[in-house]
């Protein structure tokens, strides 16, 4: 079963949600641990990066469950009964384990964690967690693959103090994990550049019921007020924009009509201008974003930038888009070097596209042709399902467990539109 087998059938119809965050769900997940006691999540994703995650948090000695509907229900334990670890199996996995550093620091005063792994399309350090947290107190080293943190130089661990961080640039990950370890850091911190993603603003919205305070979320300034002790709460995951992006680029591809019931528009606005300019047509509804396709998608250039910009997440979709509109489009990945590595598979499905270096130019054929090809990463891979759908022939996507990470039963929902997807 790690493979999608995707045959063309016609315009796509019907009501979808896109579910809860994974880039939330990840950070929120981590933020737990900032708190003695029993947490509540719920509109959590049943994904694999999720039960990655669950693993990692049970490692440090907090019990996780997951009970029907998206609730989950996380069990953090006292400070002295937690365990500051994670095995190099369990981060090696997934990237945004490095999240927990932050919240291990600042709980505990010490933590050792593995360099972490995750999706492979481009170098992406962590210096700046590292850095940012040093500025706070935090001492670091690095043997046999592990970083090691500590709060003070001698003597017990320490207390986090607050500082003033200037983020080299607007990392998500890191803004996060910079986030949560000032929250109960002693003092003031403020972080400048700071990343303004919806899902920031949903991680700052659950520490402030925790009994944070957190100003300016959503902006490139964070300011927070360190305390002494914070709470467990139950927080409802924000929506997955990208998801709600994939049945967008779906609809566009496929041509028909359909709602993404839970999509905000105010959290998409810079990619549904984008999508817009391709052709679709889309309106906000009471039920969330209405999308409706017909004809021929048009070309249009695209560069990624970070949010409210157009998110590299987005872009595999965009391409895919692109490879079949009327017309040349100019992409440019302003953020991760590695990120044409799909463009190979889409070339096997009769795409010209042409790479170098941050560019791509995509001049659009009428139609794809089906092949077997490999998903390399969450995104790419599901935007290789999205080919498929405007593909003469059969198309088989192969590695589809990448896909899982990110997405809970992407054929399933597919098919609920009037695609023909099966995992096989």
């Amino acid at each position: 079963m790690d493979r999608f087998v995707i045959q063309p059938d016609g315009p796509l119809n019907g009501t979808i949600r896109a579910g809860g965050a994974k880039n939330s769900a990840l950070k929120l997940m981590a933020a737990c641990l900032l708190a003695e006691g029993r947490h509540e999540l719920s509109n959590v994703p049943r994904i694999i990066d999720v039960e990655m995650m669950a693993e990692v948090l049970e490692a440090v000695g907090a019990e996780v469950e997951r009970r029907d509907g998206g609730e989950l229900v996380i069990d953090v334990p006292a400070t002295e009964a937690m365990s500051p670890e994670v095995p190099y199996e369990l981060m090696e996995r997934m990237r945004a384990s490095i999240v927990v550093l932050g919240p291990l620091l600042a709980r505990c005063g010490n933590a050792r964690v593995s360099m972490p792994g995750g999706d492979d399309f481009g170098n992406r350090p962590i210096d700046i967690h590292l850095n940012g947290l040093g500025s706070m107190g935090a001492h670091f080293s690095t043997s046999h693959g592990y970083v090691e943190g500590r709060v003070g130089e001698t003597g017990a661990p320490g207390r986090l103090v607050g500082s003033r961080l200037v983020l080299e640039y607007p990392s998500h990950t890191a803004t996060d994990n910079l986030l949560m370890a000032a929250v109960l850091a002693k003092g003031t911190t403020v972080i400048e550049n700071a990343a303004r993603e919806p899902e920031v603003c949903d991680l700052a919205r659950m520490l402030t019921a925790m009994g944070a305070t957190v100003r300016g979320a959503g902006t490139s300034r964070l300011e927070v007020e360190g305390v002494g002790e914070l709470f467990p709460t139950r927080h409802a995951v924000v929506p997955d924009r990208v998801v709600a992006a994939t049945y967008l680029a779906a609809v566009g591809l496929a041509g028909g009509e359909i709602v993404v019931q839970d999509a905000r528009h105010d959290h998409m606005e810079m990619l549904l201008r984008k999508l817009e300019s391709l052709g679709l047509r889309i309106e906000q509804c009471p039920e969330g974003l209405r999308a409706a396709m017909e004809g021929r998608l048009h070309s249009a250039d695209v560069a990624t930038l970070p949010y409210p910009g157009v998110a590299t997440d987005y872009k595999p979709l965009l391409v895919t888009m692109l490879s079949v509109a009327d017309g040349v489009g100019i992409v440019t990945e302003n953020l991760f070097s590695g990120r044409f590595r799909y463009v190979d598979e889409l070339r096997r499905m009769g795409a010209d596209i042409r790479t170098e270096g941050h560019h791509a130019v995509v001049r659009g054929v009428p139609r794809l042709s089906g092949a077997p090809v490999r998903a390399p990463d969450i995104r790419a891979g599901a935007a290789l399902v999205l080919a498929g759908l405007v593909a003469e022939g059969e198309t088989e996507v192969s590695d589809a467990h990448h896909v899982d990470r990110g997405y809970e039963d992407l054929a399933g929902a597919l098919r609920a539109l009037g695609a023909r997807v099966t995992r096989s």
